[in-house]
C-alpha cells in the first residue's frame, strides 16, 4: 500500500500521464487510420488512373475480357483484386472470389471515378471504381479496383510504435514534476512532525513558511501554538517562582514562632504575640490559596455571573465611599472625578464581580500612592468590537510601572515591586483582568504622565459576551 503522501502524489501523477497517454493514443488511433485509409485509396486512385485507358483501349479492339483478366492476374500479386461494374450497379468478380454483389450506389459516366469501404465476407475492404463504357452501353461499364482495408491494423502498430516513446517522455517530464511538488509539501510536514515530537521536551524556534498556502497557513498556526505555550511555559514558571517567594515569608515565620513557642523561648506576652502572628500569617495563605481558586474558576469560565442593570456611576461613587476610610488612614486622597457631559452610565453586569473589580483596583491604588498622594476613578464611553462599552479607570500618582511591565500588571502573583513586600496576595489585578473577561470585555494599564498609573477595565453596557475584542476607549 502507498503510505507517504510522496508516493501516493507520484503513483496519482502516473495515473493521471496514463489516462491521459491511452486517451491521446485513442486519438491518435482515429486520426492515422484515417490517414491511412486516404493513402490506400489514394493509391488505388492512381492505379486505376494507369489502368482504365488501357482498358478503354481493349474495348476498342475487342479483348475487353483478356485484358481485364491480365490486370487482374497482375494487380493480385498486390493483393489488389479488379472487380467489373455492371449496368445495375453491382460488383461482380472475375474468378475464383466469392465476394458477393454488394450494389455501388454511384453512377459513373466515363470520366468518374468514385471510392469507399464496404464488408465483403465479413471484412473490411477498400475499393476506387472507374467508368469504362457510357452508361447506356452493355456490360460492365466500369471497373472496380478493391483491397482489404487494412488501415486500423496500420495506425495500431503506429500508436504502439509511438506510445512507449510518448511514455518515457511523459515520465522523464512529469517525474521530477511530481517528485519537487511531493517534496515541497512534505519536507515542511516533516519539519512540522518533528518539532511537534520535540515540543512538549524543548523549546520551539519558529519553522520558516515553506510550501504551498495550505502548508504554510498550517506551519503558522503551529508556530503560533508553539509561541504560545512557550509564553505559557514562561508564565508557568514566573507564576512557580513567585508563588515560592510568597510562601517563604509566611512559612517562615510561622516556623519560628512555632520552635518559640515548642522550646518555650516565647513566654507570656511573647507567646501571644507569636500565637497572633501565626494566625495573621496563616490567614494571608488562606486568603492566597482562595484568591489562586478564584483565578482558576474565572478562567475555567465557572463564573456564576449574575447580570443585572447598573449605574456604573452609582457603583464607582459607592465604592469611593468603601474605601474613603481606608484611603485616610493611608493618608491618601480618594475621589470621582465628575463623568463627561452626556456620559451614560447604564450598562449590565453582576454587582458582586463589578464591586470586587473596582475594589481590587482602589485597594492597588491606594497601596502604590506615595503618602499624601492621590487616587481618581474616571468613567467615559468606549468602542469594544464595535458595540458600546463603558471605561472604569483608577488613576493614582505613585511611580507607576517600571518600563515595559505594564502588559504583566496582570499577571498572577506578579507585583510591580521587585522586593514583593507587602500584605497583598498579588492576584488581585488577576482577578480583575478574569472577571472583566467573564463579563465579554478586558483589563487595561498604562503610565501616567509625569508619574503615575491608569489601570482599570472596559465593559461592554450590554451584558457578557463570548469573547472579548480590540478596546478602544474615547473619552466623551
Amino acid at each position: 500500500m502507498l503510505r507517504s503522501f510522496r508516493s501516493r502524489l507520484i503513483a496519482a501523477f502516473l495515473a493521471v500521464s496514463i489516462v491521459v497517454l491511452l486517451a491521446a493514443g485513442g486519438a491518435l488511433f482515429v486520426v492515422l487510420r484515417g490517414l491511412h485509409a486516404d493513402a490506400t485509396t489514394a493509391s488505388l486512385e492512381d492505379l486505376a488512373g494507369s489502368v482504365i485507358p488501357q482498358v478503354r483501349q481493349a474495348i476498342g479492339t475487342g479483348d475487353l475480357k483478356g485484358t481485364i483478366a491480365d490486370v487482374g492476374d497482375t494487380l493480385a500479386a498486390r493483393d489488389i483484386q479488379v472487380m467489373v461494374v455492371g449496368t445495375d450497379g453491382r460488383l461482380r468478380p472475375l474468378a475464383g472470389l466469392p465476394m458477393g454483389d454488394p450494389i455501388l450506389t454511384t453512377d459513373l459516366g466515363l470520366s468518374a471515378t468514385a471510392a469507399g469501404r464496404v464488408e465483403l465476407n465479413g471484412q473490411p475492404y477498400l475499393w476506387v471504381a472507374a467508368g469504362i463504357r457510357r452508361a447506356a452501353a452493355a456490360a460492365p461499364r466500369a471497373l472496380a479496383f478493391v483491397t482489404q482495408d487494412r488501415s486500423g491494423a496500420e495506425a495500431l502498430a503506429d500508436v504502439i510504435h509511438a506510445l512507449p516513446i510518448v511514455l518515457l517522455v511523459t515520465l522523464l517530464v512529469t517525474g521530477p514534476l511530481a517528485w519537487l511538488l511531493a517534496r515541497s509539501v512534505t519536507r515542511p510536514l516533516r519539519r512540522l512532525a518533528g518539532a511537534a515530537a520535540s515540543l512538549p521536551s524543548s523549546g520551539h524556534e519558529p519553522l520558516p513558511l515553506e510550501g504551498p498556502a495550505e502548508v504554510r497557513e498550517l506551519t503558522g498556526t503551529f508556530n503560533a501554538m508553539a509561541g504560545e505555550l512557550d509564553e505559557t511555559r514562561r508564565r508557568e514558571s514566573e507564576l512557580l517562582a513567585n508563588l515560592r517567594h510568597d510562601l517563604r515569608t509566611p512559612l517562615t515565620v510561622i516556623s519560628g514562632f512555632a520552635t518559640a513557642l515548642r522550646d518555650g523561648t516565647a513566654t507570656g506576652d511573647a507567646a501571644a504575640a507569636a500565637a497572633r502572628a501565626i494566625e495573621e500569617e496563616a490567614a494571608r495563605l488562606e486568603r492566597l490559596v482562595g484568591e489562586l481558586g478564584d483565578v482558576e474558576r474565572l478562567r475555567s469560565g465557572d463564573d456564576g455571573l449574575r447580570p443585572e442593570p447598573l449605574d456604573a456611576v452609582a457603583v464607582a461613587q459607592a465604592t469611593v465611599d468603601r474605601f474613603r476610610d481606608q484611603a485616610d488612614r493611608a493618608g491618601v486622597g480618594l475621589d470621582l472625578a465628575p463623568p463627561p457631559q452626556g456620559f451614560d452610565g447604564r450598562l449590565i453586569a453582576d454587582r458582586n464581580a463589578l464591586d470586587r473589580m473596582l475594589g481590587n483596583l482602589i485597594a492597588n491604588a491606594i497601596a502604590a500612592a506615595a503618602d499624601r498622594g492621590h487616587v481618581r476613578l474616571e468613567l467615559a464611553d468606549a468602542q469594544l468590537a464595535g458595540r458600546a462599552a463603558v471605561v472604569i479607570d483608577v488613576v493614582d500618582d505613585g511611580p507607576g510601572f517600571a518600563p515595559g511591565t505594564e502588559a504583566r500588571a496582570f499577571g498572577r502573583l506578579w507585583r510591580g515591586d521587585p522586593a514583593r513586600v507587602g500584605n497583598g496576595s498579588g492576584l488581585g489585578l488577576a482577578i480583575v483582568r478574569e472577571l472583566a473577561r467573564a463579563h465579554g470585555g478586558d483589563a487595561r494599564a498604562s503610565n501616567e504622565i509625569p508619574n503615575g498609573a491608569r489601570v482599570g477595565v472596559v465593559l461592554p453596557r450590554s451584558g457578557p459576551v463570548s469573547a472579548p475584542g480590540p478596546v478602544s476607549a474615547t473619552p466623551a
